[in-house]
């Protein structure tokens, strides 16, 4: 049987917090294994629950919630803990803050449920979501801005054709079994390429990927355009 996907979840509101546990306690396959009301607490629950998503709300009273994800990410202890921010600003400062910090995913706190569910499975996954309208800002102003850290020459180098080629295509969006589909590989292949990509270039989780593809430009910006699903 699989084990189901066990959610911790960090919100100063008592009422938020009761909302988001109901849901996902409902859904089959998903278990709330702990609430924390700020991100000291956040952080505290995610070493003694070892969850696999964390719902971080980012302003908390103490530690907010970027300043939190920054802290798991930075744990080696809670490699396998993945962050997905959940907000009421969308912001494109806040976005890249909280890639930048380790997270996982963005998601605004209007989100339909069923796409917040959905979410959840994605980043439990290790791969990366962001909030509808929010990617092609954001990879603009990833390209504008300055890299929080370079990658050096020979990690680049180290990158073969086929690991740029999938890194460039989960920039643009795609998710692991649309990059099978468009190389024709299977979905192990390319989450094998995405695998290696990241190990090569330092990168944390998918999200760190994307980032890294764009500041160093390893593709370009795709031209601007609506997003196509749910999540882009």
């Amino acid at each position: 049987m699989t084990e189901p996907i066990r959610v911790l979840i960090a919100d100063d509101e008592t009422l938020v917090r009761a909302g988001f546990r109901a849901l996902i306690d409902a859904e089959p396959g998903m278990l709330v294994v702990g609430e924390a009301a700020d991100g000291a607490a956040a952080v505290d629950l995610a070493r003694d629950t070892r969850p696999d998503v964390v719902l971080m709300d980012i302003r908390m009273p103490g530690v907010d919630g970027l300043d939190a994800t920054r802290r798991i990410a930075e744990d080696p202890g809670l490699a396998g803990v993945h962050v997905l921010i959940l907000t009421t600003f969308d912001h494109d400062e806040y976005v890249i803050e909280a890639l930048d910090a380790g997270a996982g995913g963005f998601l605004i706190k209007n989100t339909d449920p069923g796409q917040l569910l959905q979410g959840i499975r994605v980043v439990a996954g290790g791969e990366s979501l962001l909030s509808p309208g929010l990617t092609r800002r954001l990879i603009a102003r990833l390209v504008a801005r300055t890299p929080a850290r370079r990658i050096n020459s020979e990690a680049l180098a180290q990158l073969t054709e086929r690991e740029r080629e999938v890194a460039g295509l989960a920039a643009h969006g795609l998710s692991n079994d649309e990059i099978a589909a468009a190389l024709v590989i299977s979905r192990a292949t390319a989450k094998t390429h995405i695998s290696r990509a990241m190990v090569k270039l330092g990168a944390r989780d998918r999200a760190q990927l994307v980032a890294v593809a764009y500041q160093h430009r390893l593709v370009e910006p795709p031209d601007p355009m609506p997003p196509k699903g749910p999540f882009r």
